[in-house]
């Protein structure tokens, strides 16, 4: 343990000291959802979202531990189609009245059943792990992220996209990926979250930490905690540093993690 404490304090240090370079070239317009921080978000996705019991699950244990006198406000819900780009999902279908989030339940297993106005905040949008940068479906990830972004505006809520990561093989999808998103918020006006940025961060300060599945493809449970981190730090505005929530990792993996994806966000925001 001490090792690896140490190990994590050194990689620390070296970030400092030698910078992170991995970045979109394009910077993003909007860099906040704040004042009015979005508390209960829908995500679209696939399965990077869903991997290890869900990436919006541990994102809502992190909020309310973070803020636990307002704890009930905080809901997220996963709409995900396994190896999905956004052109499979029905956005306009996911968010009638009436349908996803029209209840809940508690933390003694009690049904709520939600007002019937809106049902979240913001609604969090990832295209499939390749299609925004895909010679043949890189087209249609621009296409439908200005038609689901009109459809959740339409319906009051905040659209928001999430970058990916790149394949544990293929690092360069990183800055790719990266422009491509930024790109794409901007033109819509929607706040991105740097997901794949952190992903990369971390790897560069410390390469025996896995964030993948064997596939080096999908999450890891380390690597779901990253999103869940960086996810937090966008949509909150606060920092995951010191978060109690941490689906059972040890201390210096933790702390590593919520640090890179802080510092991550600081970054990709120009903060």
């Amino acid at each position: 343990m001490m090792r690896l404490f140490a190990r994590v304090m050194l990689a620390m240090c070296l970030a400092v000291a030698i910078g992170f370079n991995a970045q979109a070239q394009t910077r993003p317009k909007v860099t906040s959802l704040g004042p009015d921080f979005p508390k209960a978000s829908l995500f679209v996705g696939n399965s990077f979202f869903y991997y290890n019991n869900g990436m919006p699950g541990h994102l809502t244990f992190m909020e309310r531990a973070a803020d636990p006198e307002n704890k009930a406000a905080y809901r997220n819900t996963m709409a995900t189609i396994g190896g999905s780009g956004l052109d499979w999902h029905d956005m306009e279908n996911l968010l009638r009245p009436g349908g996803l989030g029209a209840y809940s339940f508690d933390e003694q297993n009690v049904v709520i059943f939600n007002k019937p106005e809106r049902q979240y905040d913001a609604v969090v949008m990832m295209d499939c792990s390749q299609c925004p940068i895909h010679p043949q479906l890189k087209d249609a990830f621009a296409t439908f992220a200005k038609k689901d972004s009109e459809i959740v505006r339409a319906h009051g809520m905040r659209p928001v996209f999430f970058m990916s990561w790149a394949y544990a093989d293929k690092p360069e999808m990183t800055e790719q990926l990266a422009e491509a998103y930024t790109v794409a918020g901007n033109a819509n006006d929607a706040l991105v979250i740097p997901a794949g940025l952190a992903f990369a961060r971390v790897r560069k300060l410390q390469p025996e930490l896995n964030l993948y599945a064997p596939d080096k493809r999908h999450p890891s449970p380390a690597g779901t905690y990253l999103a869940a981190c960086v996810t937090f730090a966008a949509l909150t505005g606060r920092s995951p540093v010191g978060n109690t929530y941490t689906t059972g990792l040890d201390a210096p993996t933790v702390e590593l993690l919520q640090k890179a994806a802080w510092d991550t966000v600081q970054d990709y925001y120009g903060r």
